[in-house]
């Protein structure tokens, strides 16, 4: 299943995208409307690693499948934007049907 970077990659990127809806959606609410700061700061650490772990499979799958600066620009702005992991994964699920 995750024998690749394309794959690896593919599936941080669904982690770090629902870890980011998580954050703004459910623990910013929590935090600002019931006063529960304690749920931006656990959700927060769990994204932020996700966030670096994402960086980094990305940084693999540029690295092996060649992939320029617009490629990256693509999908480092898909992680900073709320559901812009889920429209990348179309592009990633796109280049590797053409893989195979």
């Amino acid at each position: 299943m995750l024998k690749t970077e394309l794959d690896r990659f593919k599936l941080v990127a669904m982690f770090e995208g629902i870890s980011f809806i998580v954050l703004l959606f459910i623990a910013m609410p929590l935090k600002y409307i019931w006063l529960m700061p304690m749920a931006t700061k656990i959700v927060g650490m769990i994204h932020g690693g996700l966030f670096l772990l994402y960086l980094y499979a990305q940084y693999e799958a540029s690295k092996k499948y060649g992939w320029g600066l617009k490629d990256n620009a693509i999908y480092l702005l898909a992680s900073v934007i709320p559901f812009g992991t889920f429209f990348s994964d179309r592009r990633l699920a796109k280049i590797k049907a053409d893989l195979d």
